[in-house]
């Protein structure tokens, strides 16, 4: 349950939208948006600096990228706000994983050639992103034989949820989670390392 009254309050405006937008409420998507949009800018802030997106992939170009796949795809009603945050978490390593892959591929030869970059700080930037392409195929394979516990990697990583909030939307324990996510690190340690 949420712990102040102003977090219930959140919690309920998200909930209603949610509702009105399963309804076929035609700005019911972008008005939620404007509901998490702190938590939103919070997480894709985080997370575009964690792969070293660099300016051209703003936080609010994230944001938005993350709004057009979800508004331009033909997802059936978000059932509860569990429901769209895992849908907005995998939506937003959607176009993060997108963002590495045109990193990777142009930092291996597929675009141009930036001069302005030493030959180390090339190596290093494909390698940040060839090791976000591994962590993407890595949660791939956890989701097919554990799918609760890459829904955990996907709320704390890519939401930014804390493991109170990822046990409210899953509907268990905040002492579950924790388990679910050292299980889950574990897990991804082990397939990153092997060959």
């Amino acid at each position: 349950m949420p712990s102040t009254e102003a977090e219930a309050d959140a919690v309920a405006d998200v909930t209603a939208l949610l509702r009105e937008l399963a309804v076929g409420r035609a700005d019911g998507l972008p008005l939620l948006f404007a509901q998490v949009q702190g938590d939103l800018r919070r997480v894709a802030h985080r997370e575009r600096l964690s792969v070293q997106a660099g300016e051209t992939l703003s936080t609010t170009a994230l944001i938005n990228e993350v709004y057009l796949k979800l508004d331009q795809s033909s997802l059936p009603p978000f059932a509860d706000r569990r429901h769209f945050y895992n849908v907005a978490a995998r939506a937003m390593r959607q176009v993060l994983v997108d963002y590495a892959r045109a990193r990777f591929s142009q930092k291996r030869g597929g675009g141009d050639h930036h001069e302005t970059l030493g030959a180390a700080e090339r190596v290093a930037e494909a390698d940040d992103a060839a090791r976000l392409l591994d962590i993407n195929e890595a949660l791939d394979q956890l989701d097919a034989v554990r799918p609760r516990l890459a829904q955990v990697v996907y709320l704390r990583f890519y939401a930014g949820l804390s493991d109170r909030e990822i046990g409210e939307l899953l509907g268990i324990e905040e002492s579950t989670v924790r388990r679910d996510w050292l299980k889950a690190r574990g897990w991804l340690h082990q397939a990153l390392a092997s060959p």
